[in-house]
């Protein structure tokens, strides 16, 4: 190996003395221009780079030989080292008076060349220097002839973005070429709020045991997405080492930089296999004859030498280079005169380039297409516009996809804009990818620990269970279902598993502040479950949206106020109802008596006669059957009035006498949480619950709060009362209360919301996996809001309608036929809308004002008697 690698650097040399030589006879009469090279002699990348350049300047001196200047190449070895390439620049200039430079080979070295040459007004062409440092150095002497590493951060940002990864951890090796990029990285993954939870950092120097304690670190971590940004010689041992540690089976994500992608030529096919199924970035080069042509003769002229990107950019830069020297023209090439002082430095002591300035301007606006695509300095620096992305396949590459900076990922160039729309899942963004491991699913992270509680009550919500065969744990419940649904619906595929938060013998290990403690505590990744958010809570973890209202409503037990007796055939009507419809029929047989006796003979006879006839008349009214008939226009007119009247009261008789014999009139017998304060009666609330304290607060005394744990508890202690060692009251949180009206609607009732919260939500830890895409599918959906509805408090206004001569003074049938209209229109709507009706009244049960107090209380949205919403 080592014959070999001492053949090609003489074959190098050779063909390199020759090829001046060779200029130099041939252009006796051609004005020559010296130019330098900074490269690290007798390295690979620099044998291809060298050949390049002599192949371009073959190229183009062949093709216009009647172009009057010809460069001729002086080499200086900067011998790898940073400080050896600006010693080398500086001999070159000073030495050999270049013009310009062409080099160097990494960004750090270009760092000191960029000061040399803005001091002697020497351009410096990079065709490898990609640090985004050198951009904020803003010489105008420096052209960097490639892409800047960041120019592929968008490319990067989109394969994480499409894959929905939410965590990243970048590995770059320790220096200004590593440490360039990060800035900007860490901006491009905010924009898509991804987190980096860690950097790995690399000596570009470390050993293959320091790598592996890096390694290990970061094996322990929950993240499994990378991005690697170093040079190909420290890539080929780091994957190397991460697949004998691990880091390489299935569930891993490594994403390569262009720095390692564009130079893997120089890997050994041993080291490349360590890292199959990574994906990277690649300078993209578009297919063209020229390039064909130029690679067919490459493989010819030197079959032991892979060709890579940055020959081709140093091709493209020579050329470059003398088409711009060729417009600058031959004048005023020299160079001022030196300090020689004592005390001058060797930077100090160089001369000033006449024929840099009129350089400048010539580089600045040479353009041509080159081998490596269309050649043009906008701002001192190519402009990618496409990428290459590719995965890396047993011992080489295949293409897998582009970015293109107007339609961003793509299968092909060719694909349309206007097609990309319809594109949803990365199958239509990529080809077929081969992941670390050889899987073929996509990596989606840590498998997250989804922490829920268990509960011995309202088990609809929330319920664990073991099954039997098994004896692994099934979680059930709304809860359980709404997660799940939100999980199907995310644009990614999430690994989870639900870890009830019990002890060894199955029983809760805690309440819910415990539970949500376990998310800050990082042994769970989430809580999934009824937990109420609360501001405690949220001062140490993060809650998604509300997905169910959950405030804390009062129930208590509710009696019939309706006595069934002989009497209740009299209690649909008031008695002063009674008494006014007494009198109105015998008005209205007298009324009709004295508009037909004269006329009409049934009404005549002897006076005891006359006064039965008007009995008789006005009661067979409430018949329709009264046998007299009248023949006068008003007595026409005021009987049948009088039947309409006597229609709407049988009818509201009929109806309220039904309800009263078939419905119950149920009132609680508690009506706010004061009157339970004022009284000192004993109230129940759940034992894990945070409502304990919110009563606390309230005033409750510790001895009049009892505890409960089952719905059938909490019965019993409501069915017994205060006064018999229950309670008068219970609070619970709505959806609770909810489920246990659903199995005691006819015993209790909601009578007051006095604590409002901001609802049951998902809790998780500070910027978690799934933090912003989880909140979009989970956020409570609107339709489940319930409209409040205000019904006006009218005089005898009860939930049995009960009928009084104020609802019938006052037309009671026209509210009744508002709300008929109005559930109608609801029942029309095309989504579900749930609502309810409130009395507009003050607790004592009064009206709360009129109508117009009512419109002002819609305007403003305000709902002083906290009924639910």
């Amino acid at each position: 190996m080592r014959n070999k690698r001492v053949f090609l650097v003489v074959l190098v040399f050779f063909f390199f003395v020759f090829f001046v030589e060779f200029s130099r006879g041939q252009n006796n009469r051609k004005t020559e221009v010296n130019v330098g090279i900074v490269t690290d002699v007798g390295k690979m990348h620099s044998d291809i780079e060298l050949l390049c350049i002599n192949m371009s300047l073959a190229d183009f001196y062949s093709s216009r030989p009647q172009f009057q200047t010809r460069l001729v190449v002086n080499i200086g070895d900067s011998r790898n080292d940073v400080l050896g390439a600006a010693a080398a620049a500086l001999q070159l200039i000073k030495n050999n008076q270049v013009k310009a430079i062409l080099g160097p080979w990494t960004s750090m070295q270009a760092n000191f060349l960029v000061e040399i040459g803005q001091k002697s007004l020497v351009p410096i062409v990079s065709y490898s220097a990609t640090g985004p440092f050198l951009t904020s150095l803003r010489s105008p002497y420096f052209f960097r002839a490639t892409y800047e590493d960041s120019s592929q951060l968008q490319a990067i940002k989109s394969i994480i973005k499409l894959f929905g990864w939410r965590e990243v951890v970048p590995v770059y090796i320790d220096n200004t070429f590593g440490e360039g990029i990060m800035p900007r990285l860490t901006d491009a993954l905010q924009d898509i709020n991804v987190r980096i939870p860690y950097r790995s950092v690399i000596a570009l120097n470390a050993t293959d045991h320091e790598i592996s304690v890096e390694l290990i670190k970061m094996m322990t971590m929950p993240t499994r997405v990378f991005i690697v940004h170093m040079y190909s010689s420290l890539a080929s041992r780091f994957f190397t080492k991460a697949k004998e540690i691990g880091l390489m089976r299935p569930g891993y994500v490594w994403i390569l930089t262009n720095g390692v992608t564009d130079d893997l030529s120089s890997i050994d096919e041993t080291d490349i296999e360590a890292m199959e199924g990574v994906l990277g970035v690649k300078t993209y080069i578009r297919k063209s004859k020229d390039l064909e042509k130029f690679r067919s003769r490459w493989r010819k002229r030197f079959p032991q030498m892979e060709l890579n990107v940055y020959g081709l950019l140093a091709y493209d830069a020579t050329t470059a280079l003398a088409m711009a020297i060729e417009e600058a023209g031959i004048d005023n090439m020299t160079f001022s005169n030196a300090d020689l002082g004592k005390n001058v430095s060797e930077l100090e002591a160089l001369g000033l380039s006449h024929y840099g300035p009129k350089l400048l301007q010539t580089l600045s606006i040479v353009q041509f297409k080159g081998l490596a695509g269309d050649f043009r300095f906008v701002n001192g620096q190519l402009q990618p516009s496409v990428f290459e992305i590719v995965n890396v396949i047993g011992t080489g590459v295949r293409s897998i996809g582009f970015w293109t900076e107007e339609n961003g990922l793509v299968k092909k160039l060719d694909q349309q804009p206007r097609s990309m729309s319809a594109l949803s899942t990365w199958n239509d963004h990529f080809r077929y990818i081969i992941w670390p491991g050889d899987a073929d699913s996509i990596p989606n992270g840590k498998r997250l620990r989804i922490g829920v509680p268990k509960r011995t009550d309202f088990t609809d919500l929330v319920k664990v269970t073991r099954d039997p065969i098994t004896n692994s744990t099934v979680v059930t419940g709304f809860c359980i279902d709404f997660f799940e649904a939100v999980m199907r619906a995310m644009p990614y595929e999430v690994s989870y598993e639900f870890i009830p938060f019990l002890k060894h013998n199955d029983q809760p290990a805690g309440d819910y502040n415990d539970l949500v403690h376990q998310v800050y505590l990082a042994r769970y990744d989430a809580v999934v479950g009824d937990t109420t958010i609360l501001a405690n809570r949220s001062s140490y973890v993060d809650f998604t949206l509300p997905f169910i209202r959950s405030d804390v409503g009062l129930i208590v037990s509710i009696e019939d106020q309706v006595k069934r007796d002989n009497a209740t055939i009299f209690k649909p009507l008031s008695w002063e109802l009674w008494l006014t419809s007494f009198a109105f029929f015998f008005l209205i047989g007298f009324t009709v008596w004295v508009l037909e006796h004269r006329d009409n003979s049934e009404f005549r006879g002897p006076a005891n006669y006359q006064a039965s006839t008007i009995i008789w008349f006005a009661f067979s009214t409430m018949g329709f059957a009264s046998r007299e008939r009248v023949f006068t226009f008003w007595a026409m007119v005021l009987v049948i009035t009088w039947y309409f009247i006597v229609f709407v009261l049988t009818q509201s008789y009929t109806d309220s006498l039904t309800s009263l014999l078939t419905s119950q009139q149920l009132t609680p017998t508690i009506t706010s949480m004061s009157s339970l304060l004022s009284r000192g009666e004993r109230v129940g609330y759940p034992r894990t619950s945070f409502i304990l304290g919110k009563l606390k607060q309230t005033g409750f005394s510790q001895s009049s709060l009892v505890p409960f744990d089952t719905v059938e508890e909490c019965n019993e202690l409501l069915r017994k009362g205060s006064k018999k060692g229950g309670v008068s009251a219970a609070f619970l949180e709505i959806p609770y209360l909810r489920l246990f009206l659903r199995n005691y609607c006819n015993t209790y009732k909601i009578v007051e919301v006095p604590f409002e919260v901001d609802g049951f939500g998902f809790t998780e830890e500070s910027c978690p996996d799934l933090e912003l895409d989880g909140v979009k599918g989970w956020a409570m959906p609107t339709n489940w809001k319930k409209l409040r509805i205000g019904v006006p408090k009218r005089s005898g206004y009860t939930d049995l309608v009960k009928v009084t001569r104020d609802p019938i003074k006052n037309s009671a049938i026209v509210p009744g036929l508002c709300i008929d209209i109005l559930e109608v229109v609801i029942r029309a709507m095309p989504c579900d809308v749930s609502y309810e009706f409130f009395h507009f009244e003050k607790p004592n049960g009064e009206s709360a004002g009129d109508y117009n107090d009512l419109v002002y209380q819609v305007y403003f949205g305000v709902n002083k008697h906290n009924y639910p919403t």
